[in-house]
Formats: C-alpha cells, sequence, structure tokens
C-alpha cells in the first residue's frame, strides 16, 4: 500500500498505527535516503507500543532498545554494516528471539538476512515535508 504524508507528525501517526497491528517478532525493514523520515517513522512505532522515552538514531550504536511498551522495539541502523555476515557481531539472531519489533534502517545493507520482513519505503516528495510510504508484507491500516 502507498501512503502519502505532509509532515513529520503525520508520518509518525502512521508508524503509530501500523504499530498498533504487529505482531511480536516482526521485522520492518526501511529503505529511503538520509533524512526521508525513517527515525520519525520508527518514533511513532514506539509511541504505538506505548513506550514513552525518546527515541533517536541508533546511527552511533548501532541498535537502540526501547522496552516497557506492549512489545520491545529494537531500533537498528546498519548503515555502517557492509554484509549481513556481521549481523552476528550485533547478536541479531538474539534481537530475533527476544519477541519484539525490530526496525532496520538502511535494510538494504543486510537485505539477504531480512526475508519475510515487513518492507517500508520512504521517499521524498515535491514539497518539503511530503513523504511517499510504501509498505509491503505487512498488516492492513
Amino acid at each position: 500500500m502507498e501512503y502519502h504524508t505532509h509532515s513529520e507528525g503525520e508520518t509518525e501517526a502512521l508508524g503509530e498505527t501500523l504499530a498498533k497491528r504487529l505482531q511480536p517478532g516482526t521485522v520492518i525493514a526501511f529503505t529511503g535516503d538520509l533524512g526521508a523520515g525513517k527515525t520519525a517513522f520508527t518514533r511513532g512505532l514506539a509511541r504505538g507500543l506505548g513506550v514513552t522515552e525518546r527515541v533517536t538514531s541508533p546511527t552511533f550504536t548501532i541498535v537502540n532498545e526501547y522496552e516497557g511498551g506492549r512489545l520491545p522495539l529494537f531500533h537498528f541502523d546498519m548503515y555502517r554494516l557492509a554484509s549481513s555476515e556481521e549481523l552476528f557481531d550485533v547478536g541479531w539472531e538474539d534481537y530475533l528471539h527476544r519477541g519484539g519489533i525490530c526496525a532496520v534502517e538502511w535494510s538494504e545493507n543486510i537485505a539477504d538476512a531480512l526475508e519475510g520482513a515487513v518492507s517500508i519505503d520512504i521517499r521524498r516528495g515535491p514539497k518539503d515535508n511530503d513523504r511517499t510510504i510504501t509498505i509491503e508484507g505487512g498488516p492492513s491500516l
């Protein structure tokens, strides 16, 4: 399905709506340019899961963990990984078995390890805050 948002708040709201329908163990594979809104969408996911902590990009830590909601949220940034083989170094399999939601930015760097993931592509629109968000493989909104 394709969605259009016109502000960061609308992008977050779409993430919040999706989060309420996600099941334990769901992996979300984000694609999109730098600054397209992947972290904003993830903030919405966190809110929809009941996470009250401030959600930030895990650019330098590779993964941020948020617990305390309906399900834990593991927010990954794979920008610095060269291949899926490096996933073992960050404990990827352990995260998969913890029954939370794994939201993966820059998923194209490890695409071969994300079979069956919900795919979310975020692209800039004609105006500064416009976004086209394509969601494939997830629950209906």
